[in-house]
């Protein structure tokens, strides 16, 4: 049996470390998440800074010298990449490498990360005024592509599409990678700049995952890590969602085989609130699994979908459902969408559905954790939401739901935007 301890939440000067030690990985596994709320003039910019700061380093100036390292270091994997959690624009910056202990020539890995994480966040590669221009060209470029590879995986651009539109007005609506057209407008002194204040004012945190010392790697990490006090100011303004006094429908023409189906609803019910069992396991009989009621019906029964699945957004209250149709389906495919969220409502639900829901979700959960970049995600989202929940908890929460707590958290649901992308002339 695998032994794990709680994990340990240490702030420091300038960040919070979490250590998770256990024995169950025979890597380490380093993340470390920057946050700050989503701001329309600097999206972009924070997007492209997530690229350039794995492009180069004081002592690795180009990817080419930072790949030599990590296959030194016995094939380490390292990446860094921006997204949003409800309305929070996220730079992660994440390392998984080999436990030294379990090599022959012991190598001290762990340290050579942390110093190589350390440079990465506080020395990456500039002059005193700007990033490297070089390195600011390239990842310029790779950004772009990233934006246009969206427009290319048309289920990534209907969705985008349909936040656009379901949040308009809101900060949720913009999407984590920015606007192609202000990329080239960033130059390498802006970008450098605005990573001062980055590095000076968002708020960090650190989580080692792994068969660590805790006390030995709190040591090494304060001996490197030094960011310096602050008072991130990154909580942002509530926002009252914009009520539409009808659903809004919004229809796309493409030069595609395939129409792209999608429908967001919006709930009150979020990650810190305590209906949120009942909202997940809602969500896994509605359109979560492969025995939810959408694919059972739009895809199986009716035979109307290629897909047809929901997934949540747990920090905004909004159930996203996803579905590929032929284009002369769209008005059945949306009558049966509709009459499967009527049955969640009445409650329409058999016991097996219930359980084997319930079971679903309590393996994920437990697969979760054998993932160290999964829990440290679970782990995130917990302090994303000020409510900090154990595995246990999430078990227990999950098992415990009812079939009344389903149609309760049902009754918070409404269908808000339609968006529906066809083909040219259809």
């Amino acid at each position: 049996m695998p032994k794990t301890t709680d994990p340990r939440v240490i702030p420091l000067n300038g960040y919070t470390l979490h250590l998770i030690e256990t024995d169950k990985y025979k890597t380490t596994t380093f993340s470390i998440q920057i946050k700050r709320k989503i701001e329309e003039e600097n999206v972009t910019k924070r997007a492209l800074l997530s690229q350039v700061l794995k492009s180069g380093t004081k002592s690795y100036p180009s990817s080419v010298h930072i790949h030599r390292l990590l296959e030194d270091m016995y094939g380490a994997g390292f990446v860094t990449s921006v997204g949003k959690k409800g309305p929070y624009q996220i730079i992660t910056i994440r390392m998984d490498v080999s436990n030294e202990k379990f090599l022959l020539d012991q190598t001290p890995l762990l340290d050579q990360s942390l110093s190589f994480l350390a440079e990465v966040l506080q020395n990456p590669l500039n002059d005193g005024t700007r990033f490297d221009e070089k390195n600011v060209r390239k990842e310029k470029r790779v950004l772009k592509q990233k934006i246009q590879s969206i427009y290319d995986d048309k289920m990534r651009y209907a969705n985008k599409r349909l936040i656009e539109e379901m949040f308009k007005g809101e900060r949720f609506a913009i999407h984590a990678y920015g606007q192609e057209e202000e990329v080239d407008t960033i130059t390498a002194e802006d970008l450098y700049t605005y990573y001062q204040d980055v590095i000076k004012n968002d708020e960090i945190d650190f989580y080692i995952v792994g068969d660590i010392n805790g006390d030995e790697m709190l040591k090494s990490v304060e001996s490197k890590f030094n960011l310096g006090d602050r008072s991130h100011d990154n909580q942002p303004d509530a926002e009252a969602p914009v009520r539409k006094e009808k659903e809004n429908i919004i229809f796309d023409e493409q030069d595609v085989k395939q129409g792209k189906l999608h429908m967001g609803y919006r709930t009150s019910i979020t990650y810190a609130d305590p209906k949120y069992y009942a909202m997940q396991v809602f969500n896994g009989i509605f359109g979560g699994f492969s025995h939810s009621k959408l694919f059972i019906n739009v895809r199986e029964k009716a035979s109307l979908a290629y897909y047809a699945v929901s997934r949540m957004e747990s920090h905004i209250g909004a159930i996203f459902v996803m579905s590929g149709i032929e284009f002369k389906n769209y008005e059945k495919a949306v009558t049966i969408i509709r009459e499967q969220m009527d049955k969640m409502k009445s409650g329409d639900i058999t016991t097996g559905e219930l359980e084997q829901t319930k079971e679903m979700l309590r393996n994920q959960i437990l697969e979760s954790v054998d993932n160290p970049n999964s829990w440290v995600d679970l782990l995130y989202h917990s302090k994303l939401s000020g409510v900090e929940r154990t595995i246990e908890e999430w078990i227990e929460g999950i098992m415990a739901v009812t079939m009344d707590d389903i149609i309760e958290v049902a009754g918070t649901v409404t269908l808000d935007t339609i968006y529906f992308l066809k083909g040219e002339g259809q």
